[in-house]
């Protein structure tokens, strides 16, 4: 009787909460139900406005609203109207060179492509093309099939891996028909497994001694696999990749973006997979890494590439776009959020890879682009660290300068060194006497005409820190975690010299890395000067952390040891270029220089020097920069090997040079 009763009590509950969650829904369809009511109320008076006669005369004033929004946001974003001007005229001459020498007219001519399809090389290279497939709209597959096709070297084989669904099944029609071809392999893929799983797939048809990456909707360069070979020959390479454009709509001359990039740059990878397209690597590589990993769906190439980049031995890059890269709706080229997957995906393949590295890192998405990356590395240890300031009347900068440094400072196991020169005025003096009762300052002299090199060098004999920042008198500094987002670089072993962003008084750009060659003198000058504090920079350049040839000396950090083993600062360079020398040398040792925009600072350049305006100044000047020039030579005629070739030596906005 119990249990009857039970039982209907229990019924009765159950049918209590069927009632009431009926009732939710009922309340949840009616609203709904007015919901839509209400969309479609609004759709018909926007309609009706749209069709008045005010909304039709008001469209001149609308057309001026949108030309201002738009002008505000470029002033915001390049500074001022010089900025804009600045970014059209470099624009103006990107648009001129994709024209002239990056699309369809760089295609070789028949003379050319017969030159390079009889070609002989020293080493019998066949490169497998791994393409999955996922519902390739037609267009897109056959212009895909064709590019390899008609590429003028013949030793390839393109492999196939086919997931698309029932009704896509023209994929595996128009591949098959494509199959008189024997080099084009075909595999029809009962399941599809993402694009990590088919291109695996792909990967098992594959018999080339070198494997070869294309996306599906992309296209090729004729001329992209000669090249690759070419230099997989000539320089014993195991890993080489290309420049690349976007594009868009049925023609590759409609390129929205040409990607120019550096060298291989080991600290840019892991912050931007800037190598992406298109990549060709000794199959070998793969017995280390394997091939794609499906956990990382969505930034897979971000995660092979590191992989495969750690484990080659010669890693070389072409400096021409020979892969297009096709942006439409559904691609990331068009749009990140497409595959919002991709972001965490590729945060992940970062962390996996500085793991496998021994390094520990937190990783963050910047403001230039959801998978640009900020690292901040942990300090394995907190070292003292020398401050060197030369300085020569100037009581002002001089205060400014250390007052910056003590009062915003996060980190505090370091010493200043005030290296006196030559100065004349007495309240001067009388600030050295203030601040050597400071128990991190001290104050030496250096009885000798100006030196920047022998100051500092002399500055370094009494420095006791297992590191040195050589810092000029005319800095002030603004971020307050300043030494430890240089210090987390330069305690790497492979790290020499690390550099932070400049910025002069008005918020625009004095320095983010240097480029040797760049400049009237073909010595070496600043990337992105005098662009506004807020610009993203070439591809996002300014957002990130970076390997570069060289970095200022108003702020540099570079380890004790390292200093002592590349013999100081060259005190034949007096003034000019002795940094650029000095990281030189490092490079020369086989360190990383790194530029970190994440340790910002304030430059009043050469206030305490003044400008070499005068004739012996000038002299001076050129004699050190000719003496530079012959120096590194050989460096200089190699070009930057962060500085694509295709940008001028002229300008210092990443415009392209006319050929």
């Amino acid at each position: 009787m119990e249990k009857l009763q039970m039982s209907e009590e229990l019924a009765e509950y159950y049918k209590s909460l069927y009632e009431s969650e009926q009732k939710k829904v009922e309340d949840l369809e009616s609203q709904l139900e007015e919901s839509e009511k209400e969309i479609e109320e609004l759709k018909f008076h926007l309609d009706r406005i749209k069709s008045s006669f005010v909304w039709k005369l008001s469209k001149p004033f609308r057309g001026a609203l949108h030309v201002y929004e738009r002008t505000r946001d470029r002033l915001r974003r390049y500074g001022n109207v010089r900025g804009i001007l600045r970014k059209i005229r470099s624009k103006m001459r990107e648009k001129k060179a994709a024209s002239r020498i990056h699309g369809t007219k760089s295609f070789p001519n028949p003379e050319e492509a017969q030159r390079q399809q009889n070609e002989k090389f020293s080493r019998d290279i066949k490169i497998s093309i791994l393409v999955p497939l996922y519902n390739t709209p037609e267009n897109f597959l056959r212009e895909m099939i064709d590019s390899v096709i008609w590429q003028t070297y013949q030793n390839w084989e393109l492999c196939l891996a086919d997931g698309s669904d029932d009704a896509h099944k023209y994929v595996g029609e128009i591949c098959r028909e494509y199959q008189k071809d024997s080099r084009i392999k075909y595999k029809k893929i009962t399941e599809n497994l993402g694009i990590s799983g088919n291109t695996n797939i792909c990967l098992e048809l594959a018999t080339g001694n070198f494997i070869g990456l294309f996306d599906h909707d992309d296209i090729l360069h004729p001329s992209v696999l000669y090249e690759a070979v070419k230099v997989i020959c000539e320089k014993n390479a195991d890993y080489v990749y290309t420049d690349e454009a976007t594009f868009e709509g049925k023609n590759i001359n409609n390129m929205i973006v040409l990607h120019f990039k550096p060298d291989y740059s080991i600290d840019t990878l892991r912050a931007n997979n800037y190598i992406c397209h298109f990549s060709v690597f000794d199959a070998k590589l793969l017995d280390k890494t394997g091939l794609f990993r499906s956990a990382y769906d969505g930034s897979q190439d971000h995660d092979l590439i590191l992989r495969l980049t750690t484990a080659a031995k010669n890693v070389q890059h072409i400096p021409k776009i020979l892969y297009y890269w096709r942006s439409h709706k559904n691609s990331v080229a068009s749009d990140i959020n497409a595959k919002t997957y991709a972001i965490d995906a590729a945060k992940r393949a970062v962390q996996d890879h500085l793991k496998q590295c021994g390094l520990e890192a937190k990783i963050e998405s910047t403001r230039a682009f959801p998978t640009i990356f900020r690292l901040k590395y942990k300090l394995t240890a907190e070292p003292l660290i020398s401050i060197l300031i030369p300085n020569k009347d100037h009581k002002e900068d001089l205060s400014r300068c250390i007052d910056s440094i003590l009062n915003k400072s996060t980190y505090q196991n370091f010493e200043i060194i005030v290296i006196e020169n030559n100065s004349t005025e007495s309240e001067i003096c009388d600030y050295y006497e203030v601040i050597k009762k400071h128990p991190q300052i001290q104050v030496v002299t250096y009885n000798g005409e100006f030196n920047y090199s022998a100051i500092n060098n002399f500055g370094a004999s009494f420095a006791k820190g297992e590191y040195l920042l050589f810092l000029n008198n005319d800095v002030k500094v603004i971020t307050r975690e300043w030494i430890e987002e240089l210090l987390m670089y330069a305690q790497r072993p492979d790290v020499g010299a690390v550099g932070c962003k400049l910025y002069y008084s008005d918020n625009t750009i004095q320095h983010a890395g240097i480029v040797i060659g760049l400049g009237a003198h073909r010595a070496a000058g600043h990337t992105h000067y005098k662009e506004p504090k807020q610009n993203l920079g070439y591809m996002g350049r300014l957002c990130y952390a970076q390997n570069v040839t060289a970095v200022t000396g108003a702020c540099l950090l570079v380890s004790r040891s390292i200093y002592d083993e590349v013999g100081g600062l060259d005190e034949s360079f007096a003034v000019a270029l002795n940094d650029v020398d000095f990281c030189l040398k490092i490079r020369k040792k086989g360190y990383l220089n790194v530029f970190t925009p994440f340790a910002e600072l304030y430059h009043y350049e050469s206030k305490s020097r003044g400008l070499e305006d005068d004739k012996a100044k000038a002299e001076r000047y050129n004699e050190e920069t000719a003496r530079f020039r012959e120096r590194w030579k050989q460096e200089l005629e190699a070009g930057d090997p962060y500085y694509n070739k295709n940008f001028s030596l002229d300008y210092s906005d990443y415009s392209l040079k006319l050929e």
